[in-house]
């Protein structure tokens, strides 16, 4: 059941059997969700995955075709206007008009959410100073840069200093100077309170930015918890065999599905890599074995598992391999 307005519960955020459906595409099938207040909490997945859905869902930007979900509170279809006052968004493409001034963007925003002008003057002045845009506050947003706009972009979304903010993968397309610049920021918003939804496709980001991470694929929530809790479930340490001839990587993958489930292939690497146990011991009798399947070893590594080996051992494949283009012209054609 959605949680009324004005309940006590902990949860920023409640989704109980959410669903959504582009003519026969499924976008979600039945995601049920829950984020604690004042955390970051990142939904993971790729491109097509059901992230970008589940975030206009939440926002109020579209209806779900079945289920529940509430926001600070407030129902998503019965109370959307109330919950629009309590939430923020900043999309994959900075949402700022080039022909006014960073301020003037900001003051824009201020005057959409009725502040008086003077307020609307001091917390953009305010939102400037916080995000370092002090020196090209006056300048018009076609001269910004990509990580300035992004900046500004997310300067806006706090304008109504909103209980819950939502990122849809705000770091698309930053170099990465920009993308760290943005992720202390968001870490900063995350220590002072506020609650922040965040979907990415990069696993180093939600690595580094969420207290709890949602693995999401075909429109399902398949996999919660810490990062540590996560990569826990790979069992142990990932082998990583880097072989001299990529013809042998299928005869190498082969080899360490002995030591390991689903071992994954990097032909770009040129690169087999498996979870394993704890024991380093492993390690001689991989190098044993290979050895006496003449397989030359160009590389070695025993290491921890990342984010990336986690959705592999959970869908067989790396979060890159994914192919969701039906779904992505799908959904692109259900919001025109």
């Amino acid at each position: 059941m959605p949680v009324p307005p004005g309940n006590s519960t902990d949860a920023a955020i409640v989704v109980r059997g959410l669903t959504k459906s582009y003519g026969k595409v499924a976008a979600l099938r039945g995601v049920d969700l829950e984020v604690e207040r004042g955390i970051v909490f990142g939904l993971l997945g790729p491109n097509g995955a059901g992230k970008t859905t589940l975030v206009r869902i939440l926002t109020t930007l579209q209806p779900p075709s079945s289920g529940s979900a509430s926001v600070a509170g407030f129902d998503v279809q019965r109370d959307a206007e109330a919950l629009r006052r309590s939430i923020g968004l900043a999309g994959q493409f900075a949402a700022v008009d080039d022909q006014l001034t960073g301020l003037e963007n900001l003051e824009l925003v201020a005057r959409f959410y009725h502040l008086p002008r003077v307020e609307a003057r001091r917390r953009a002045r305010s939102l400037i100073e916080r995000f370092d845009l002090v020196e090209a506050g006056d300048r018009r947003a076609i001269t910004y840069s990509g990580g300035m706009r992004r900046r500004l972009d997310l300067a806006a979304a706090l304008v109504a200093e909103p209980e819950v903010l939502f990122l849809d993968e705000p770091t698309t397309g930053l170099d990465p100077r920009s993308r760290l610049d943005l992720w202390v920021a968001i870490e900063e918003l995350a220590r002072g309170g506020t609650t922040v939804l965040l979907t990415t496709q990069y696993l180093e980001e939600a690595d580094r930015l969420a207290s709890r991470i949602a693995v999401v694929d075909h429109g399902l929530v398949i996999a919660e918890g810490t990062a540590s809790e996560l990569k826990e479930r790979v069992g142990g340490r990932v082998v990583a065999v880097q072989v001299v001839d990529a013809g042998q990587l299928d005869q190498t993958a082969a080899v360490l599905g002995r030591f390991g489930d689903n071992p994954h292939v990097d032909t770009a690497a040129h690169e087999v890599s498996v979870g394993v146990g704890q024991d380093a011991g492993v390690m001689a009798e991989v190098v044993r074995v290979l050895d006496n399947a003449g397989i030359a070893i160009a590389d070695l590594a025993f290491r921890q598992p990342s984010l990336d080996d986690v959705f592999l051992s959970l869908t067989g494949r790396a979060a890159e391999d994914a192919d969701f283009a039906d779904v992505t012209a799908a959904i692109e054609g259900g919001t025109r």
